[in-house]
C-alpha cells in the first residue's frame, strides 16, 4: 500500500498539486503586496516629498522673499543666527571699537597724520581712498566675519584721520565746547533715529534709494562748489538730515537681514560711516555758529 501511495505520489495529478500550490502562491502574492519594504518604502517617500514641497512653497518663500518689511529680497535664513541680544552686542562692541581707536588717533597720531596730509597730500589722500574702497568692499563682499573685521578697519583708520586733524585744529583754535556739544548731540541724535527706525521700520527702508540719489547729488554739488572756490552753509546741514536718515535707515536694515556674526560686523561699518561723517558735519555748524 506504501508503494501503491508513492506510485501515486509519482504519478501525482499536475492538478491535484495544483490545488496545494495554488493557496501557497496566493499567500506569495500577498505577502509581496503587503510585506515588500521596497514597494512600501518608495510609496511613504513620494508621500514625503509630496509634503516636503507643499512645505517647500508654503514657507519658503516667506524667508526668501521679505516684501513684508518694504526692504526687497533678503537672504533666506540662515543656520548660524545668533540671538537678537548678542546681534545687537556685537554691533555695539564693534562701533565701540571704532570709536576708541578714533580717540587714540586724536590723542597719539595727530602729528604724523597732519605731517603726512601738509607734506605729501597726493599720498594722504591715495591712503585715504584707497584704505576705504579697500575696507568696504571687504565688508560688502565677505561672509567671514574676520574678513569683514579687517575691512571695518581699513574703513576706521581713514576716517580716523580726518577726525583726528579735525579735532585737532579746532582744539588748537579755543573750539573744545564745540567738539564737546557736537559729541553730544550725535550721541542723542543717534539714539533717537534708532529708536524711531525699531518703532516704523518699514518707513525708514522706504527710503533707502531717496537718501542714495539725494547724497550723490549733494556730493556733486559739494565737488563743484569746491573747486570753483564757493562755500555753501546749507550743504552742511542736508548732510546732517540724510546722515540722520542713514542712520535710521541702516539700524532697520541691521534688524531685517539674518541675525549673524557677520552681518553684525557689516551693520556697524554702515552705522559707523554715518555717525562719523553727522559729527563732522555737526562740529562745522557748530564752529560757523560759534563765529558768527
Amino acid at each position: 500500500m506504501s508503494y501503491n501511495d508513492n506510485n501515486g505520489y509519482n504519478n501525482y495529478d499536475p492538478n491535484n498539486y495544483g490545488q496545494y500550490n495554488n493557496p501557497y502562491g496566493q499567500y506569495n502574492g500577498q505577502n509581496n503586496a503587503q510585506y515588500d519594504p521596497y514597494n512600501q518604502s518608495n510609496a511613504q517617500y513620494t508621500q514625503y516629498n509630496q509634503y516636503n514641497n507643499q512645505y517647500s512653497m508654503q514657507y519658503g518663500n516667506q524667508y526668501s522673499t521679505n516684501t513684508g518689511n518694504g526692504y526687497g529680497v533678503s537672504a533666506p535664513v540662515q543656520a548660524d543666527e545668533i540671538s537678537a541680544q548678542k546681534y545687537n552686542l556685537i554691533i555695539g562692541g564693534v562701533l565701540l571699537y571704532g570709536f576708541l581707536v578714533n580717540v587714540f588717533m586724536i590723542q597719539f597720531c595727530f602729528d604724523a597724520i597732519f605731517d603726512l596730509m601738509i607734506g605729501n597730500p597726493i599720498l594722504f589722500y591715495i591712503l585715504y581712498f584707497a584704505m576705504a574702497i579697500i575696507g568696504v568692499v571687504m565688508v560688502n563682499k565677505s561672509q567671514n566675519p574676520v574678513v569683514s573685521f579687517a575691512g571695518y578697519n581699513l574703513i576706521v583708520i581713514p576716517i580716523g584721520m580726518v577726525i583726528a586733524v579735525t579735532v585737532n585744529a579746532y582744539i588748537m583754535t579755543g573750539y573744545e565746547t564745540v567738539i564737546v556739544s557736537a559729541f553730544a548731540i550725535t550721541a542723542v541724535v543717534t539714539l533717537v533715529m534708532m529708536f524711531l527706525a525699531s518703532v516704523f521700520p518699514n518707513f525708514f527702508l522706504s527710503l533707502g534709494r531717496t537718501l542714495g540719489i539725494t547724497l550723490l547729488v549733494t556730493v556733486v554739488i559739494e565737488l563743484i562748489t569746491f573747486f570753483i572756490g564757493m562755500e555753501l552753509g546749507i550743504i552742511d546741514y542736508v548732510v546732517v538730515l540724510l546722515f540722520c536718515g542713514y542712520i535710521g535707515f541702516d539700524w532697520a536694515k541691521a534688524n531685517a537681514i539674518p541675525k549673524t556674526v557677520d552681518n553684525a560686523v557689516d551693520s556697524a561699518a554702515e552705522l559707523y560711516v554715518d555717525i562719523a561723517n553727522l559729527f563732522l558735519r555737526l562740529m562745522r555748524i557748530l564752529a560757523r555758529s560759534q563765529n558768527n
